[in-house]
């Protein structure tokens, strides 16, 4: 089985070339909220980030994955997991699309393509995922694959509107042994 390709998109590992694409999703002052960023990154610790990705989930305790259109080779965002337990058998998922790309189902190929790598490649008995309330978009979208509901973190992320709740999202593989 292929884990890391669909039908019209593919996951792959970040490469020293990607290095213009991390650039500008970093640098995206709109997105630095979501990641707690509060500061720009400079192509200098981007570059030392991509070499040190090449190391082991199991080492660092992360994976960040290229979306790439299959037809094109384009780059359209990253998907992650983060805070890899390997005890607990869980990690977080995050995930962002270039804007050009979005309302093209290439979130929800990725999404569903990690979520099958992650409990049949790396057996994970569960992914979680953060994501603010006002963020319909992606509420929607690990709510379609099944993440539930299971908190609130009230009034946890400020933002240029103001603080923000925090939903809290579970995906626990029932059948995992």
């Amino acid at each position: 089985m292929t884990y890391l390709k669909g039908k019209s998109i593919f996951l792959r590992a970040l490469e020293p070339s990607d290095i213009d694409f991390l650039f500008a999703v970093e640098n995206d002052v709109s997105l630095w909220h979501i990641s707690q960023t509060m500061q720009p990154f400079s192509r200098h610790i981007l570059e030392a980030y991509i070499e040190s990705a090449k190391s082991d989930i199991y080492e660092a305790k992360q994976l960040r994955l290229v979306i790439c259109e299959i037809e094109s080779n384009n780059l359209c965002g990253f998907i992650d997991l983060y805070d890899f337990d390997p005890r607990n058998n869980r990690a977080g998922v995050g995930i962002v699309v270039a804007e050009s790309f979005r309302k093209k189902g290439i979130a929800s190929e990725a999404l569903e393509l990690l979520i099958t790598y992650a409990f049949e490649f790396l057996n994970l008995f569960q992914l979680y995922a953060c994501v603010e309330e006002n963020n319909q978009a992606s509420l929607t979208l690990f709510s379609k694959f099944g993440f539930e509901k299971t908190g609130v973190r009230k009034q946890w992320n400020w933002t240029t509107t103001g603080f923000q709740d925090e939903i809290f999202l579970q995906l626990i593989q029932h059948n995992h042994v």
